[in-house]
């Protein structure tokens, strides 16, 4: 029985990603005289020829990654996150000779996402913020070069902080040091990925008998001052607050300053992501981790390179301890 090579045997043997092989077997789209010469190569040993529906695929001339961010309104691509997500897979990109661009993908259009698929030159797409409604109409032509940052769906991998797990330790941080009645101030409603999240927070008071106090958040500091100033109105005797993202908490921080309220000592704050700011306040912020980069970084990897991928890979969160909490 005679075993037809496939273009990522041809891959393996030049040493370069998938994607590089197709490109250069097609004779479209970029690659490095050396990577030509490696490929042209290992298909003469190996004896390749693409079939029709290879050859069909490589037409598509996929030149560029499409990193992809949901959000109600365009400026959601000015976010720092967008921006750490946009240099991480950019980096994993070059060294594949591939280009990297940024879009939004309307709340209100998620059909806008399966039309990104369908560009000619989009090679992959790295979604942030992903939507179940945008990953419902994603054609079955797009799964396989498709990876979320957030959640997932059939034949489309996620990469996510271990929020959950993260939101947990704040929160029992906080119980640990005696307060008894912490506020949350959680991300959006629309984003499912916040659930877990939200959840550890309920679960982590409620184990300690201590009262659910949730207010929504968007991961905006304008947000924090506003939820901070609810949250007094709502439950005066609040003494912490815990925020889904270390914009929201340093809002938080600049509205319980103007109000008079001493923190930590009347009411702690606490953070998520440890973004450079949260060093910087004062006072500094208690925080856990978030590891963008090397979340893009495996979402990037995962598209290019069509390698099979865990339906969700959780990435750790660690606490950082500052005087804010």
């Amino acid at each position: 029985m005679v075993v037809r090579a496939r273009l990522e045997d041809v891959a393996r043997l030049a040493g370069v990603s998938t994607a590089t092989a197709s490109r250069v077997l097609s004779g479209r789209g970029p690659a490095s005289p050396a990577s030509r010469s490696r490929v042209a190569r290992a298909a003469r040993e190996l004896g390749y020829v693409p079939d029709a529906a290879a050859r069909t695929l490589a037409g598509s001339g996929g030149t560029r990654v499409a990193v992809a961010v949901g959000g109600r309104t365009a400026d959601v691509l000015d976010d720092p996150y967008a921006a750490r997500v946009l240099t991480a897979a950019a980096g994993v990109a070059a060294a594949r000779e591939v280009g990297v661009s940024l879009h939004w993908v309307p709340l209100h259009d998620p059909a806008a996402l399966a039309r990104l698929a369908g560009q000619r030159g989009v090679d992959g797409i790295v979604l942030v913020n992903p939507t179940r409604a945008a990953l419902a109409v994603l054609p079955r032509s797009a799964r396989g070069r498709v990876a979320a940052i957030g959640v997932g769906a059939r034949g489309v991998p996620a990469f996510d902080v271990d929020n959950g797990t993260g939101a947990a330790r704040v929160v029992g941080h906080l119980v640990a040091g005696g307060r008894r009645r912490v506020a949350m101030v959680t991300g959006p409603a629309w984003l499912p990925c916040t659930d877990r999240a939200v959840d550890a927070y309920r679960r982590v008071v409620g184990e300690a008998g201590l009262p659910v106090r949730a207010v929504p958040g968007d991961f905006t500091a304008a947000r924090g001052e506003e939820a901070a100033a609810e949250v007094l109105a709502r439950w005066p005797d609040t003494d912490a607050v815990f925020a889904l993202g270390d914009l929201t908490a340093l809002g938080a921080l600049a509205a319980l300053g103007r109000a008079g309220v001493d923190v930590p000592g009347d009411v702690a704050v606490a953070g998520f992501d440890d973004i450079a700011f949260a060093a910087l306040s004062r006072p500094t912020l208690t925080t856990t981790t978030n590891p963008v980069e090397a979340i893009a970084a495996g979402a990037a990897t995962a598209v290019l390179d069509r390698c099979a991928a865990e339906p969700l890979t959780l990435h750790p969160s660690e606490l950082v301890l500052r005087d804010s909490a």
